[in-house]
């Protein structure tokens, strides 16, 4: 399957220049990446996730990952390419719940159009233009889960109206195939596959035909700006835990559901300061469930480069307003240092969590902290 994954998209990227090899750019690169955990504290039994067991042995070194990128652009027509395949553990991606029942995942693959100066279009799987996402997509993405580093399926245009960047996408649906419940940097909050009573194991739902809307206005520019941005979306949660059966003889007694959420964001650069705050707002009528999911999330950024160095902290909390859901506010932390090396970047980061999104995108309280090192190149 990996061999398969790799040749069509080296294929693809070289097919795409045939037309016109003469007015085309094709780059094709690969990148590498790694990360050491040590885990100080933890509600969790779980191997990966053990405090006691991490105490014994000195941490682990995982969630390796090798990633495949591909481009092509025509010098002389609006047309281009953009393609990323990740392989292994740390692709952020589960066998469990991707399209292809493996550690191999295709993060992004979409096809680009631009239409004069001020728009373009992406056709594809693309990043969803909602909010802004954390300096490194873990640990610090924490209480955004589910609306950080989104990657779905369908059709994207941006452009400029009037001073504003403005965003509207229609994605089908949140990943390939017709089961898959993984938005790869997300996975794990928008459905996922589980164990019902009979012992079976069935997906539960996943995001479809989801709208989203996007503006955002930059005062300022060059060293010292400062954005203010308002993002919303909404679609429709489809049944997926008896996906096969009921629709034998007819898809009407599939109980879908539906999500909307809004994000208001601010963004600054100011010479070696950055600054990020936001507020999310979260809805979601989930298949099976009784009551609906609603909550608040709050995500703050700061950081300051000298150098090659950036030192950083992502701070998230959220607030639930669930019936039933008994939680307290909950919050993670995580101060974090990245320094560039050159062909990559280096990332000394600790987390500290007194709770989490789970799969409905609500959440619980729970703690974990952790101290993370990872390392990637690029090539």
């Amino acid at each position: 399957m990996k061999k398969k994954l790799i040749g069509a998209a080296v294929t693809a990227a070289i097919s795409a220049t045939a037309p016109s090899l003469a007015v085309a750019t094709t780059n094709i690169s690969a990148g590498v990446w790694a990360s050491y955990r040590y885990v100080t504290d933890s509600d969790f039994d779980a191997p990966a996730f053990n405090s006691d067991l991490d105490s014994e042995t000195g941490g682990d070194i995982g969630r390796e990952s090798l990633i495949l990128y591909g481009s092509h652009s025509q010098d002389d027509g609006p047309w281009r390419l953009s393609t990323e395949v990740r392989f292994g553990p740390g692709s952020f991606s589960d066998p469990d719940n991707n399209s292809t029942g493996t550690y191999t995942s295709i993060h992004k693959l979409w096809v680009g159009r631009s239409f004069g100066e001020n728009w373009d279009m992406k056709i594809g799987k693309s990043q969803v233009p909602f909010g802004w996402k954390t300096v490194n997509f873990w640990p610090g993405d924490v209480l955004q889960g589910g609306y950080g580093d989104q990657m779905d399926v369908g059709v994207k245009f941006t452009g400029t109206v009037s001073g504003f960047d403005v965003a509207a996408a229609y994605f089908h649906q949140d990943d390939w195939g017709e089961t898959s419940t993984d938005t790869i940097d997300d996975n794990g909050h928008w459905g996922s596959k589980v164990t019902n009573s009979a012992g079976e194991e069935v997906f539960t739902y996943r995001k479809t035909q989801t709208g989203v809307v996007d503006a955002s206005y930059t005062f300022g520019k060059d060293e010292s700006s400062s954005q203010f941005g308002l993002s919303v979306q909404g679609g429709k949660l489809q049944d997926l835990s008896d996906h096969a059966n009921a629709c034998a003889t007819s898809c009407t007694d599939l109980d879908d559901g539906s999500h909307y959420a809004y994000a208001a964001y601010y963004q600054g650069e100011y010479g070696p300061f950055t600054a990020k705050a936001e507020v999310i707002r979260v809805n979601r009528d989930i298949p099976n469930v009784a009551n609906d999911v609603e909550n608040t999330r709050y995500a703050v950024m700061g950081g300051y480069t000298v150098g090659n160095w950036f030192a950083y902290i992502d701070a998230t909390a959220a607030t639930t307003d669930t019936d039933g859901n008994n939680a307290d506010t909950v919050h993670g932390l995580a101060p974090g240092v990245r320094y560039d090396y050159g062909p990559g970047w280096v990332y000394l980061e600790y987390l500290e969590s007194n709770g989490d999104i789970d799969r409905n995108g609500d959440i619980y309280e729970s703690d974990f902290d952790a101290m993370y090192v990872t390392m990637d190149y690029y090539f």
